[in-house]
């Protein structure tokens, strides 16, 4: 197949490139701030400057066409125009954020109603998918959705709150013996899928004539709670696990950071994932990668290599203050009960 990807290079998509440049003619278009696989061709562009891009692709079509990098409906609607007589397939990468929130049933398929008044982030997804959809519903344009949901490669620990500069600074945290938050008991299931078992899933739709018209999830079949995921990540690091709960509402309010949409619009919902639609399009597919296996990998990488090691100082300082404050209100409220 001849594939193009707009992108390519992130923590979901690497591991589809290095699978898809092995057997077939890949292209990735991209600002090349970052080194591609050997096989892949690059086709240096931002894919906002939609002229430059249309001049670039003239003479090109594709097998499928897969965009990493698009956000929102405007996003989406200047990919229809640039692809819509050029691809076999279009790929849309949504996000398992945009299923509703609070849920009414734990249980996620495909059909779980689309709905997040806590994170535009979730919304633009939505509109992205409302607008393909009724491209192919009205003249037949080859769309086939994607949601993934947390997934994690070896450059990145999935954890339930970080600051800017991704997770590092809370294995920063744990390693030094300081206590780490979990947002609300921790005892919230929630699902990380390595990048490698979405490769997998993934790769198997490309080119897949029953994937059109459709919307597929992919993700790994292991649930965990939130307790034992940071406990995992502890015991791959060799280190006690000092966790301080806090309630997902608390640390919405109490952050500038987006925690309402990441928490409250995402990870503070139990979720368990039914992969059945995918496992019909893609027979044999399974997840192989566990989490313990994974995030032991993940973090040798990340210890073997300082340029993952982003520390973000103000995100430790705001931890800080949250535990702080939450141990000064129970020690205030004790002694105001021991008063009495």
């Amino acid at each position: 197949m001849k594939v193009l990807f707009i992108g390519g290079t992130g923590t979901i998509s690497m591991a589809i490139t290095k699978a898809v440049a092995q057997n077939h003619e890949l292209y990735l278009l991209n600002r090349g701030n970052r080194a591609i696989p050997e096989g892949a061709k690059a086709l240096v562009c931002d894919i906002n400057e939609e002229e430059k891009v249309k001049k670039l692709i003239a003479d090109m079509s594709f097998d499928v066409v897969a965009d990493f990098i698009a956000f929102t409906a405007e996003q989406v609607e200047r990919d229809y125009r640039l692809f819509k007589n050029k691809t076999k397939q279009y790929i849309f990468i949504s996000s398992a954020s945009a299923y509703q929130k609070p849920l009414s049933d734990y249980r996620i398929t495909e059909g779980t109603p689309l709905s997040n008044p806590h994170w535009e982030y979730s919304r633009n997804k939505i509109s992205g998918e409302e607008f393909l959809m009724k491209k192919y519903r009205e003249e037949g344009y080859p769309v086939t959705i994607v949601r993934p949901s947390h997934t994690y490669d070896e450059r990145s620990i999935p954890m339930g709150l970080h600051g800017d500069n991704g997770s590092f600074q809370n294995i920063k945290r744990m390693l030094e013996g300081k206590k780490v938050i979990i947002h609300g008991d921790g005892t919230s299931l929630w699902t990380v899928t390595h990048n490698s078992d979405f490769a997998k899933g993934f790769v198997g739709l490309m080119g897949n004539i029953h994937a059109i018209g459709e919307a597929v999830q992919i993700t790994s079949d292991e649930s965990l709670t939130w307790n034992q995921i940071y406990q995992t990540i502890a015991d791959a690091l060799q280190v006690p696990l000092h966790a301080a709960h806090v309630s997902s509402e608390f640390l919405a309010a109490s952050s500038h950071y987006d925690v309402e949409g990441g928490l409250i619009g995402d990870k503070a919902n139990t979720v368990v994932f039914e992969n059945v639609k995918l496992k019909r399009l893609v027979p044999g597919f399974v997840a192989t990668k566990r989490f313990d296996q994974g995030v032991r990998e993940s973090i040798a990488f990340i210890m073997a290599h300082p340029e993952c090691q982003k520390e973000d100082l103000e995100f430790d300082q705001w931890c800080d203050a949250v535990i702080e404050e939450l141990e000064h209100a129970q020690k205030a409220i004790l002694s105001r009960i021991g008063e009495k």
